[in-house]
């Protein structure tokens, strides 16, 4: 997932918390400090390999299927936002019926997400980490005066000042 640097505290529609206005994190969801009274990822990938299991489903579950599954489902979480506004977007959680909707499409998701990782030796959040890790270094936290005129750093693998031609 590649990340754009923003402006100090403006938000961004795929970095939750990157800004003032941005929702804080629902109960039970891991806070800065890494609580949370849910499962563990790795707990909920066990219970879903055991429960495809009991059902003789690992046939069918190839990495090539888990990952057009989770296109799929990717795919039905979007279509609720399709032809939103960002301000309904930013509201979607207000309203019951689509509060479930999305919660459902998001389990289908990481389920499948977990299935996936599963089938292929990864650790998703040792992946995550190593990501965000990469990301911080390409990306540094802006600092003011930069010669562009803009007070984001220039990411790691692009030089600190691009001639306009």
């Amino acid at each position: 997932m590649p990340t754009t640097p923003q402006p100090p505290g403006s938000p961004h529609p795929r970095h939750p918390g990157a800004g003032p206005s941005a929702v804080p994190p629902a109960p039970g969801w891991p806070g800065p400090d890494g609580d949370g009274d849910g499962p563990s990822a790795a707990e909920l990938g066990r219970r879903l390999v055991a429960f495809a299991e009991a059902r003789h489903w690992q046939p069918f579950h190839t990495p090539k299927n888990l990952v057009a599954a989770l296109s799929v489902e990717a795919s039905e979480l979007v279509e609720i936002f399709q032809w939103s506004t960002p301000e309904e977007s930013a509201r979607v959680m207000d309203d019951p019926g689509q509060a479930h909707r999305v919660r459902d499409e998001v389990a289908d998701v990481l389920a499948y997400l977990l299935q996936f990782c599963a089938a292929v030796g990864v650790d998703p959040l040792t992946a995550l980490a190593a990501k965000i890790e990469r990301n911080e270094q390409r990306f540094p936290a802006p600092t003011p005066g930069r010669s562009d005129g803009t007070d984001r750093p220039a990411p790691v693998d692009e030089p600190e000042h691009t001639p306009p031609y």
